[in-house]
């Protein structure tokens, strides 16, 4: 099981921008498809970006399209979600997760380890 630490979360003003890290450890990285999620407060956990092992092919939510750019650097085990023009509807806790399953990339069941999250708080 790949231990998953994100990091670069924080409080910004609408507008703004963020860059998130995960950072993983513990268990191969480098051949699977890496994602990220989000959840605010009583709302389900929902897809943001995910990105393919070799880098290839990245998906994003329709919510985030133009807005959030996901890249990784398999030789520093680390996956990025830069986050610009952030709104208030962007505030939640960010999730990155690794994908095991054969099913869609944009589930939640599809994804085996996560992260403990880190908080996006954007401010009007």
């Amino acid at each position: 099981q790949v231990q998953l630490v994100e990091s670069g979360g924080g409080l910004v003003q609408a507008g703004g921008s963020l860059r998130l890290s995960c950072a993983a450890s513990g268990g191969t990285f480098d051949i699977y498809r890496m994602g990220w999620f989000r959840q605010a407060p009583g709302k389900e956990r929902e897809f943001v970006a995910a990105i393919s092992a070799s880098t290839s092919t990245i998906f994003y939510g329709d919510s985030v399209k133009g807005r959030f750019t996901i890249s990784r650097d398999n030789a520093k085990n680390t996956v990025y979600l830069q986050m610009n023009a952030l709104k208030p509807a962007d505030t939640a806790m960010y999730y990155c997760a690794r994908k095991r399953g054969y099913g869609s990339t944009y589930s939640v069941q599809e994804y085996d380890s996560w992260g403990q999250g880190t908080q996006v708080t954007v401010s009007s």
